[in-house]
């Protein structure tokens, strides 16, 4: 009794559950989708009752594959996208969206609708902002803020409680208003090592002076490794566990891969941290190191200490839309059609084919700068936008094929360029740990490899975002002392991707494509 874990991971499309003994083992995962909204470019809005409902409908599908009783489950803990959850005093949805619905409540991660409120954030040089690369994110939540009170007064008069959406899970969970240390450092700006302050003064000085009563946040984030609290009957009743089940604080959907690749693998020890990086590949891209003492740079978010791994700091950079891009090229393709995960294998399959027989030069002339979405890392601009050269009319599945490939070149010297240029640390970085939606092909894996010169070792037969979680919740719960014991008992087999030596020179090309289109991206702009 009492021997099982359930993670649960909340991304950009779909909420996943994963059901875990406390060995690591993944018995049981289900996937449900969620919808997502755009009321106007750049707006990008969920409903957080659905969310609610795909983590219920996710759970207990799990279960009921696992063959467990909820009397088997000690504890339940929740990762997800850093999206802002709007609510009122009673715990009602309040509209985040223009236009006017109620159940839009959610805006999601990825949403650009702040970029002013950014730069306005970014133009007070506030000590504050050293924290994360000398700027402020148009994806975090301070910017968001600001613009929910200035352009939807009617939401702000009535707000009550606003949440980092992992927070809204354990919320919602509990019925306990309680905020994880590692969104509010992370996102919020609280202090980065745990239990952080509320940056009060810095919330006066961007016109935020009431956020508190509207959002009721506390006046420090909550310790990782103690629970929130137990489940409320009605939420026992919906994810069908029992009342007595534990809920973990909340973490960043990336923190939880990180938990996992560093503590619950053989070789990643205290002692190899600083040649080892995670990249969790999904929608978009985080390159998270973590670290014995704080170094910060320009185009990073942290360190943070706390935010994955107790009394360890984490340094993040990324790019803003990977799987994101390639999503968007399968759907507007007159090939594509819905970008689900079949469909990308099947394109990658074929790209796989034609490599055999082609050559690395498949796809060529095509080239893409793939900051579709603006960049976060080395320079944090959400305006910058992408481009693809070389096209002809070709609309068939092998001229889909080739945008794609080419894109995925792109993304994956673009992470070779975003790691040359993290700051400086005692040691270069040498493993990639990789996780994601994009882990999944081997394909992909091996361009990782070829294109950074590291060697790629990912989870094999799980979920590595949802094992993080199932660490950490097992620590909360106290089944185990700590992470790093946690993650022996609960470590899982890696294999390893060394990079082609041949094809790592070839991309040498590609590499230098990428910086030239960047160069000829900045002359553009001048002439406009």
């Amino acid at each position: 009794m009492h021997d099982h874990i359930i993670a649960v991971d909340v991304g950009t499309g779909s909420a996943r559950a994963g059901v875990f003994d406390l060995h690591g083992h993944q018995i049981a995962r289900h996937v449900t989708a969620i919808s997502l909204f755009q009321s106007q470019p750049l707006h990008l809005e969920q409903d957080s009752d659905e969310i609610w409902a795909a983590v219920c409908t996710a759970v207990r599908a799990a279960m009921s594959e696992a063959g467990l009783s909820s009397r088997d489950v000690a504890a339940i803990g929740f990762d997800a996208t850093c999206s802002l959850v709007v609510r009122d005093t009673h715990g009602m949805p309040l509209t985040v969206s223009t236009s006017g619905q109620n159940k839009l409540d959610t805006i999601l991660w990825m949403d650009h609708r702040a970029i002013r409120e950014t730069d306005e954030c970014n133009s007070t040089n506030d000590p504050l902002l050293q924290r994360f690369g000398g700027r402020l994110s148009v994806e975090m939540q301070i910017p968001k803020l600001i613009w929910l009170k200035r352009h939807l007064p009617e939401t702000w008069r009535q707000a009550g409680m606003i949440f980092d959406l992992a927070d809204y899970l354990t919320w919602r969970a509990t019925g306990i208003n309680s905020r994880g240390h590692s969104p509010l450092a992370a996102k919020w700006g609280y202090g980065a090592i745990a239990p952080g302050a509320r940056p009060d003064a810095f919330y006066r000085r961007v016109g935020l002076e009431d956020l508190c009563e509207k959002s009721a946040l506390p006046e420090q984030s909550g310790l990782p490794t103690l629970p929130v609290g137990h489940l409320t009957p009605e939420a026992a009743d919906a994810l069908g566990l029992a009342a007595d089940c534990l809920v973990a604080p909340g973490l960043i959907d990336a923190y939880a891969g990180t938990v996992s690749l560093f503590c619950a693998t053989d070789r990643s020890t205290p002692d190899s941290l600083e040649s080892q990086a995670v990249l969790i590949a999904g929608t978009s891209s985080c390159i998270v190191r973590l670290l014995d003492s704080p170094i910060s740079g320009e185009g990073c978010w942290g360190t943070f200490r706390d935010v994955a791994v107790p009394d360890l700091w984490l340094l993040e950079a990324g790019q803003s839309a990977s799987g994101a891009l390639l999503d968007h090229i399968v759907s507007t393709h007159p090939k594509g059609g819905e970008p689900t995960q079949a469909r990308h294998r099947t394109i990658l399959d074929h790209i796989a084919l034609q490599l055999q027989q082609n050559g690395a030069d498949y796809g060529l002339p095509i080239t893409v700068l793939p900051d579709f979405h603006g960049t976060r890392s080395p320079v944090s601009d959400p305006r910058l936008t992408g481009t693809i050269a070389g096209l002809s009319l070709d609309r068939s599945f092998d001229g889909l094929c080739q945008i794609y490939w080419r894109s995925c070149v792109a993304l994956a010297c673009g992470v070779k360029y975003i790691i040359d240029r993290l700051p400086s640390g005692p040691a270069r970085i040498e493993t990639l740990l990789l996780a994601g939606g994009l882990a999944h092909h081997p394909l992909l894996s091996q361009l990782y490899a070829d294109a950074t010169g590291c060697t790629v070792r990912k989870a094999d037969g799980c979920d590595a975002v949802l094992l993080g979680t199932a660490l950490h919740t097992a620590v909360a719960a106290g089944r185990y002392p700590d992470f790093w014991r946690a993650g022996q008992a609960m470590a899982v087999r890696m294999s390893e991707v060394r990079p082609d030596m041949a094809r790592r020179d070839a991309l040498n090309r590609d590499h230098a494509i990428l910086a030239e289109m960047m160069r000829h991206r900045t002359a553009l702009h001048r002439l406009m």
